[in-house]
């Protein structure tokens, strides 16, 4: 009965507000109000654009054991991305649900840096849906994504999820066409402010904000917020070397709290993330 019941919730949770969640320890614990930061390789599931930021190689796992205590709804994503002269190539995987019901995703993307000024990029994404005793079914869809430094503190991005559309099974809005837009400001070099207007073209837009704060170079102070669904968010860093351990938990108002953790190695990044790309658009300049 139990497993019965968490499939039905699960599916409604995938449908209504699971979606809303994007991969990423860090990006989660800003609220998912990184559309203009995107520095990342788990941007390769947020907004690809911003890969072509990384001057270096980056791979990245994330899991998250037991979304609002049900073990059934854990989620775990593999990224990679490689910069190339032309642009970066990446690849990423996700995984999510359980015996009876499990979905897997396959994404490969590119990124193209023009100037130093304007980043656009784009993935595609396989996605499979399977459920015990009814088969499985899959689907094929486009996002894309851009992002502009305004000023060398200040950029604006945007991305789509689900440019084409695409359904399973005759069911609309199974996979959700996603809207988002925003800003990222870097009131320091070691402080950003971040906002973001996500709109799932099925539900109400939902309002994100987050900050992320480096003390030091070796660890960051993360914390969000957002309106719909209600929630607040935070997480902390730790950077040593070519590691990066992030933690991040949310709240949700009917749901609880929901723990993640990922690592991120970055292979060839000099000091922080955030310095580093400075360094590396400045130079080439």
């Amino acid at each position: 009965m139990r497993k019965v019941f968490t499939l039905c919730l699960l599916i409604v949770l995938n449908s209504i507000a699971y979606p809303q969640y994007s991969p990423g320890a860090r990006q989660i614990s800003m609220a998912n109000s990184d559309v203009a930061l995107a520095n990342d390789v788990f941007s390769v599931f947020n907004n690809p654009a911003g890969l072509s930021q990384l001057n270096w190689r980056e791979v990245g796992i994330y899991y998250s054991p037991a979304p609002f205590g049900l073990t059934e709804l854990s989620n775990g994503y593999v990224a990679y991305n490689e910069p190339f002269n032309f642009g970066s190539i990446s690849i990423g995987g996700m995984t999510y649900g359980f015996e009876l019901y499990r979905e897997s995703k396959i994404v490969l993307g590119y990124s193209y840096n023009y100037e130093n000024i304007l980043f656009a990029g784009a993935t595609v994404n396989y996605h499979s849906f399977s459920i015990q005793n009814y088969g499985s079914t899959s689907a094929i869809y486009f996002n894309i994504g851009g992002l502009v430094y305004i000023l060398d503190e200040l950029r604006w991005g945007f991305a789509v999820s689900n440019l084409n559309r695409a359904s399973i099974a005759d069911i609309d809005d199974q996979i959700p066409m996603i809207l988002a837009t925003g800003f990222s400001y870097d009131i320091l070099q070691n402080f950003s402010l971040n906002f973001s207007l996500v709109k799932d073209i099925s539900f109400d837009p939902s309002v994100q904000f987050g900050i992320e704060y480096d003390i030091i170079e070796y660890i960051s102070l993360r914390a969000g917020t957002s309106n719909d669904p209600s929630r607040f968010t935070a997480g902390l860093g730790i950077n040593y070397s070519i590691f990066s351990l992030d933690y991040a938990f949310f709240t949700h108002q009917d749901l609880g709290l929901t723990h993640q953790a990922g690592i991120i190695l970055s292979f060839g990044r000099e000091g922080g993330r955030s310095s580093a790309i400075r360094r590396y658009l400045n130079s080439t300049e």
